[in-house]
């Protein structure tokens, strides 16, 4: 089930009672998905769909990705490898309290490869552009899945691994908690492409835009 978000900017996270397994295969994933994904930064029509589903309980993070995908580029890499400049990938950012500094980007490409990264500043107002790819998630899982259609993604991301992040306002949700952030793709295939579920208002190239970024809610 899919439902147009590009209007919206909150993107709704739904409470789930049920057990996720993160295996890729999403045959068994009860949320709604939402999307499809646009051109991050005009909101036009993407070559290839993508839509993504996010939920939660008391513990962890839930998303689901599903990508069309007629020529899947990339391959299994070392974790924490720059596979955004080479690969086919969907990739989340966090920022809780929206103030550009210490958020998250998790990415993950076809072939599970993830990397997470702490963004620790990208403005000269605090320093200039700061990341870590030192930066470990714990208990972080990430696994894709190729299928006929293209590639098919899951992450779970533990809340209290976020805690632990520096002056990252990352608390523990709760129902009415509302997060910023953003979905995205970068698509290699036979035409490069940048998505994000929502679109940037500015015309303003590139993902790093926090004072763009969407709500995330959470609700029950």
């Amino acid at each position: 089930m899919c439902t147009t978000t590009v209007d919206s900017q909150n993107i709704i996270i739904s409470k789930t009672n049920e057990k996720i397994f993160i295996d890729g295969d999403l045959s068994d994933w009860k949320t709604s998905f939402q999307g499809p994904f646009v051109i991050h930064n005009s909101g036009e029509k993407a070559t290839q769909n993508t839509f993504v589903s996010l939920s939660w309980n008391d513990e962890n993070l839930y998303i689901a990705y599903r990508s069309d995908d007629s020529k899947i580029v990339g391959a299994d890499q070392q974790k924490d490898s720059q596979i955004f400049n080479t690969d086919d990938l969907v990739e989340i950012f966090i920022d809780p309290d929206g103030n550009g500094q210490n958020y998250i980007e998790i990415g993950v490409n076809a072939f599970s490869t993830n990397y997470d990264m702490l963004l620790k500043c990208i403005s000269p107002d605090c320093g200039g552009w700061n990341t870590s790819m030192a930066f470990n998630i714990e208990g972080l899982e990430t696994v894709s899945k190729i299928t006929t259609e293209g590639f098919c993604t899951e992450i779970k991301i533990p809340f209290a691994a976020l805690e632990e992040i520096e002056n990252g306002n990352f608390a523990k949700p709760k129902t009415g908690t509302k997060w910023k952030g953003n979905l995205f793709r970068i698509d290699y295939g036979n035409t490069t492409e940048y998505l994000s579920l929502q679109p940037y208002k500015s015309s303003k190239f590139g993902f790093h835009q926090p004072q763009e970024f969407a709500t995330f809610e959470f609700k029950e």
